[in-house]
């Protein structure tokens, strides 16, 4: 379908409504569905380049016609195609579980600041990205990914500190799980 199909269908069902010609109606409605399905296809293309961009949930919210944030990207998440066996509410479920367990990661690398300080900063002596995020981030939960990522560069000088590391992963995703289990039993 091209950018012309918009005036064709309309001249089409304004021929078919005023001729009555049912045939003409059909076509119209058959065209009407195709235009549908196309630019339902570009509504979570466009959704994703402006959140690329920049652009807030608030404003697209504004953009889509909706009345808060939180429908705006509900609507994406629905919208968003997936796995076959996917739903949009199950897209929508998996998200917000998604964040749950980032922000139960989150509090607990906060609770263990110590502890995973203490091994970026001794992981950082072989590993720039960490020394960097050490000094760059105030907030311990931005330091773990980096840590984390860190394991294989620090296995190969510092075992003993690789298996740390690979502990402080292990509970964060124990944490992880807890939370998944919870909201699973409130489901």
């Amino acid at each position: 379908m091209g950018t012309g199909d918009y005036e064709s269908i309309r001249d089409a069902v304004i021929s078919g409504i005023e001729d009555g010609d049912a045939t003409k109606v059909l076509n119209a409605l058959i065209s009407l569905r195709e235009l549908r399905e196309e630019l339902a296809q570009w509504e979570p293309e466009l959704i994703a380049a402006a959140r690329d961009a920049g652009i807030s949930w608030a404003e697209l919210a504004l953009a889509l016609g909706l009345a808060s944030r939180q429908a705006a990207e509900r609507r994406y998440l629905r919208l968003r195609e997936a796995g076959p066996d996917s739903t949009a509410e199950g897209r929508v479920r998996a998200e917000r579980d998604r964040r749950a367990g980032e922000r139960a990661v989150a509090k607990w690398a906060r609770t263990n600041s110590i502890e995973l300080r203490g091994l970026a900063s001794q992981a950082g002596q072989f590993d720039m990205v960490v020394r960097h995020a050490l000094i760059t981030y105030d907030d311990t939960a931005e330091l773990l990914p980096p840590l984390l990522a860190a394991q294989e560069a620090v296995r190969d000088q510092d075992p003993t500190l690789a298996t740390e590391i690979q502990r402080m992963e292990e509970l964060s995703e124990e944490v992880r799980r807890e939370v998944q289990a919870a909201r699973d039993a409130k489901a």
